[in-house]
């Protein structure tokens, strides 16, 4: 086990480095001086330009410019915004509890979603359950989340009025940081109104933000669902009497979880993909609105740090994932 534990740390430093070398890259390639989007409409006079050019290090070579970077990197400094002078590190664990609620809650609400849709359909085969979880799964993951969004805001906002639409909390509640996770500070301040609040305007991100995981889920565990249910040791607990739920939930469903849950896994780093944009429609106040709004900006430091923070939780997952499925699999720790 820790042969097999060394060997997919060891994968990590490429993948950082490339991580790193792409986040630098890409973030230089977006049109437009930061010096200058700073300055905004007023401009600003070439002497100071070059003065902040200078004060950055933009005026370097980008080789150099990549070097200082990762100096800075390895001592955990990801260095200051331009727009706020403050350390990104320190905005990026402001806003992150934000988007822990939310991708949290999509969590739940697809995995719950997902394996109740997919356990009914594989055992009720080729019914009109079946054909419709099939389909329905098939339209959400085809939906683009900005379409899903904006549609539901359109329909909620317009039509029923059932939920708000944007932001993270009504604006008549103020509820004091304790963990900086709005719904345990509105628990402690037992303020029961702002926690009800907080449920209500995370309805609709969770939804849009969980749509496909969920889609993901229901499907992958139809299959292995399927292929479980086919199996002599399913037959054999049937022909011994056991109740079908028995059968189905103690016998079937175990098995079959093992590829469920490293799919589960692997979705993390599509829910923070798509909380950027479930974010952004949404208004919510988490780490995705702050890095589209840091690319309209050109705010490089805090492209590359958050990027490079989020890419890093993506990666640990990951490993997460491969253990524990090599806990559960000893063929996968063996393998060569």
């Amino acid at each position: 086990m820790l042969r097999f534990l060394v060997g997919r740390a060891v994968l990590l430093v490429p993948t950082f480095v490339g991580l790193t070398l792409l986040t630098f890259v890409l973030v230089r390639l977006i049109p437009g001086d930061p010096i200058e989007t700073m300055a905004g409409e007023r401009g600003i006079d070439p002497a100071r330009h070059a003065e902040l050019l200078h004060q950055y290090g933009f005026d370097k070579p980008l080789l150099v410019q990549y070097g200082i970077y990762i100096g800075r990197v390895l001592h955990g400094d990801l260095g200051l915004s331009i727009v706020t002078q403050k350390p990104v590190l320190h905005e990026f664990m402001a806003l992150f509890p934000a988007t822990v609620e939310l991708s949290v809650a999509a969590v739940i609400f697809a995995v719950v979603l997902g394996l109740t849709a997919g356990i009914i359909a594989a055992v009720w085969r080729n019914s009109i359950f079946d054909h419709g979880v099939m389909t329905l799964s098939l339209t959400g993951y085809s939906m683009p989340i900005f379409w899903w969004g904006l549609l539901l805001i359109l329909l909620f906002a317009n039509v029923v009025n059932w939920a708000p639409v944007s932001g993270q909390v009504a604006i008549q509640y103020y509820v004091e940081p304790v963990t900086g996770f709005l719904m345990i500070d509105s628990l402690l301040a037992n303020d029961t109104a702002a926690f009800r609040s907080t449920l209500a305007h995370l309805v609709l991100p969770m939804i849009v933000l969980g749509t496909q995981p969920l889609a993901i889920i229901a499907r992958m565990t139809r299959s292995a669902m399927l292929e479980v249910l086919g199996e002599d040791y399913i037959r054999t607990a049937r022909a011994k009497g056991m109740s079908p739920l028995r059968v189905v939930g103690l016998h079937a469903l175990r098995n079959a979880l093992i590829p469920v849950v490293t799919v589960i896994g692997l979705q993390i780093g599509v829910l923070f993909t798509g909380a950027m944009l479930t974010e952004t429609i949404f208004s919510w106040p988490g780490v995705g609105k702050w890095l589209v709004e840091a690319i309209g900006r050109r705010d490089y430091p805090v492209l590359q740090g958050g990027v490079l923070i989020l890419g890093s939780i993506v990666m640990a997952v990951n490993l997460a994932v491969d253990l524990t499925y090599g806990l559960v699999n000893p063929r996968i720790r063996h393998a060569r």
